[in-house]
């Protein structure tokens, strides 16, 4: 037992030099937290796993591919130590303690500065709960999620111990706004002993899971002989049998284009009890989340989902883009980026107006979220001019002009 309680503050990382040294699973939760808060982060580490890989890409964090050195702490406010090495947790801890930079350590919490606390958030308020003494994560989590759900129901009554759901859950996680996730998704989340994730799916609310529960990168299953998704089933399956509560986090909606059915039916062939909890598609919630509504009077009485992955020329390509092209509503299209140019010269060559508005939204409904604006004769251009990279939604017809015209 320590002799004084932890001293809980909120830092404004606005700006400020952040140090991260580990690019593994500890870091994948912890990160989003701090680009959320606006900290300068840098990542010291060999290597990452590809949702922090994903992050660097994005220019939201400098990843430095390399062991941390002596004076890699230097103009830093803060620093968390997230590597499997206990003798360089230990010098990079010392370094930090001479260079009074606040330090948390995953592996050691006794010889951290600093400590994270369980968080959670609603309407505008951080609920950070930390243990007086050694940290008690499970315990934290749970005072956590009692005040959170009281905010949200406007009764800050603690609920009921939760029972653990049995099985797997395929839990679809909106957009990529951690509020968007249904109050059931949460929910199920908090109750998880494992969680399979997606790169697409809402990130930020894995920061808020206890370190007990085990987070598996999608992108990081072992493939060895298998197709990926059949890898991904196996993990599901296996871990479920091993009696653990498994939450399959997904983007947007299971059923659209998230290969959920696929995951149900092979539970189901395993005798494994599965739950689906639908999520909020991106192809209405981008849009909306961006000004463009797929359907307004008197301009659509319709809207159509197309998944671009394939090109349409493509023999694979299961889409009817003759038939689209006669439609007078609203074509929106998913994973479509990289093959908008041959879409819209599809699209064109099929009898649409080359100058039909077409709107993409990147990283729709997040803090990253930008919208570009372009004509079906223009679009492949703008694309390449504007660098515009997935995840985007693509809108095409005269809805992504209503704003204006309001």
């Amino acid at each position: 037992m320590v002799e004084h309680p932890a001293y809980p503050v909120g830092l404004r990382l606005t700006g400020r030099r952040v140090v991260v040294v580990g690019g593994g699973q500890v870091a994948q939760r912890r990160l989003p937290a701090l680009i959320a808060a606006g900290a300068d982060v840098t990542l010291i580490s060999p290597s990452a796993t590809p949702s922090v890989e994903a992050m660097a890409d994005a220019g939201e964090i400098r990843w430095e591919r390399r062991r941390f050195q002596d004076g890699d702490l230097a103009d830093a406010w803060y620093a968390l130590v997230a590597t499997a090495d206990t003798e360089a947790n230990e010098r990079i801890s010392a370094e930090a303690e001479r260079s009074r930079v606040w330090c948390v350590r995953s592996d050691d919490a006794g010889a951290a500065t600093a400590w994270t606390p369980a968080t959670g958030r609603s309407e505008g308020v951080t609920v950070a709960v930390l243990t007086t003494d050694t940290p008690d994560p499970r315990r934290s989590a749970a005072i956590r999620d009692a005040v959170v759900e009281g905010l949200r129901d406007g009764t800050l009554v603690a609920p009921q111990q939760r029972t653990r759901t049995p099985g797997v859950a395929l839990v679809g996680g909106g957009p990529g706004d951690p509020d968007l996730i249904t109050v059931r998704g949460r929910r199920l989340l908090a109750e998880a002993d494992v969680v399979i994730a997606d790169r697409l799916g809402p990130r930020d609310l894995l920061d808020e899971l206890p370190p007990h529960v085990e987070v598996i990168d999608a992108a990081k299953i072992p493939y060895g002989r298998f197709m990926a998704q059949e890898a991904i089933n196996n993990a599901l399956i296996e871990h479920a049998k091993a009696g653990k509560a498994v939450v399959r986090l997904k983007g947007g909606d299971p059923y659209v284009f998230g290969r959920g059915m696929e995951e149900l039916q092979a539970l189901a062939e395993a005798g494994i009890t599965c739950t689906v909890v639908p999520g909020i598609s991106s192809s209405i919630s981008v849009p909306g989340a961006a000004g463009i509504p797929v359907t307004h009077r008197g301009v659509a009485h319709e809207f159509t989902v197309v998944s671009g992955h394939v090109a349409p020329d493509d023999p694979r390509s299961l889409v009817d883009w003759k038939s689209l092209a006669q439609l007078r509503g609203t074509l929106v299209i998913l994973m479509g980026v990289d093959k908008i140019g041959a879409i819209a010269q599809a699209l064109v060559t099929h009898g649409k107006n080359p100058e039909t508005p077409v709107a993409l939204v990147q990283e729709g409904t997040t803090a990253a979220q930008r919208r570009v604006d372009a004509t079906l004769g223009s679009v492949g251009e703008v694309v390449r001019a504007e660098e515009v990279k997935p995840p985007a939604v693509i809108v095409i017809g005269d809805v992504v002009m209503v704003n204006s015209r309001a």
